[in-house]
């Protein structure tokens, strides 16, 4: 729900059964319980000149954090270390990092992180979880931490090294309120890539509590590449997982692996994903996150995630919505497929 104040102040209005309210209520109301955040890095003139990218910011993020406890729910803190989108395409360092040597961002990293955390808590907004970096297959903080070449060595023992400063931050900062730490990285349908990353990163020490994994169905492929990795992973590592973002299209696509891009495809696809969740060894199935749920305008640069979203295009909540909060309760969901009318 990073946006959302963004589209609200361009004019977005979001319903419930064709009346107007509070987005993260409605969501709430339908079961949803815990809130992701992104976090930029970028100054306030970049936010300025260019908000939907680079808005982002501390100063941004946190009165969202305080309005998204302060309505009951939980809140993922998503560090992206980067002025803009972090990626496995794209780690760009901070502008203002750009020249520091290697120990002076080791440095950087634990008083970012640990100014961060002090900031969302000073505001009574202390995130439950925190994710070191976003989608880092390839490592991040590019060219110091990234992962490629071979130098395989060299490079685990950077990446490790700004990875452990960032969560000693958090620590630093977090007092008897430290929350779960998440690794994400974007292959929720590639056991192979999977279990190279999480061995290697075992093998530096990171402390981490949570993996998560994305997993789009029109990237990734079916979901029984999902069901194979995320339960080898359960067994291998015996850490609770996250699909930390995924999104299905309620209108304009193509069916994907039996499922129709329509209102009720996406409650059938919300269905199936819970069942593989729920299902994962020991239990270890902790949760699912949407991408872009809030996303509405259609002249943003939004990649086609409008007609992803849990709301249509007149602002009306989508039954995909009551689907996804039905996971927090019993394995077993009945959901309404029909779209409620006013």
């Amino acid at each position: 729900m990073s946006l959302l104040p963004y589209f609200e102040t361009n004019g977005i209005v979001y319903k419930s059964n064709g009346y107007a309210g509070d987005a993260l209520q409605i969501l709430k109301s339908r079961g949803i319980n815990c809130i992701r955040l992104r976090l930029f890095t970028s100054s306030a003139a970049q936010a300025q000149a260019d908000p939907y990218n680079y808005i982002n910011n501390l100063a941004y993020t946190v009165p969202l954090a305080v309005r998204v406890k302060n309505d009951g729910l939980k809140f993922m803190l998503d560090f992206h270390y980067s002025d803009t989108w972090a990626d496995p395409g794209k780690q760009r360092t901070p502008e203002t990092w750009k020249n520091l040597g290697f120990l002076r961002l080791v440095q950087e990293m634990r008083t970012y992180n640990s100014n961060c955390i002090a900031a969302f808590r000073g505001a009574g907004a202390m995130p439950d979880y925190v994710q070191v970096g976003n989608e880092i297959t390839g490592g991040m903080l590019w060219p110091t931490g990234r992962l490629h070449g071979t130098n395989a060595a060299g490079q685990w023992a950077n990446l490790g090294q700004l990875m452990r400063a960032a969560i000693q931050g958090i620590r630093d900062a977090s007092g008897a309120n430290m929350p779960k730490i998440v690794i994400h990285i974007d292959r929720g349908a590639d056991w192979k890539k999977t279990k190279w990353f999480f061995d290697n990163l075992n093998e530096q020490g990171v402390p981490y509590d949570i993996i998560g994994e994305s997993y789009y169905p029109f990237y990734h492929g079916p979901l029984s590449r999902l069901c194979n990795c995320l339960t080898n992973a359960a067994r291998r590592y015996g850490k609770p997982l996250f699909v930390a973002e995924t999104d299905f299209p309620w209108i304009y696509a193509t069916n994907m692996y039996g499922f129709p891009a329509t209102t009720n495809g996406q409650v059938q696809y919300v269905e199936a994903l819970a069942q593989i969740v729920k299902g994962l060894p020991r239990n270890l199935g902790a949760g699912i996150f949407w991408w872009g749920t809030e996303y509405q305008l259609p002249d943003a640069n939004e990649a086609g995630f409008g007609t992803r979203s849990f709301f249509d295009r007149n602002g009306q909540v989508l039954p995909a919505a009551e689907a996804f909060g039905a996971m927090a309760g019993p394995p077993a969901l009945n959901i309404s497929r029909d779209p409620p009318r006013k």
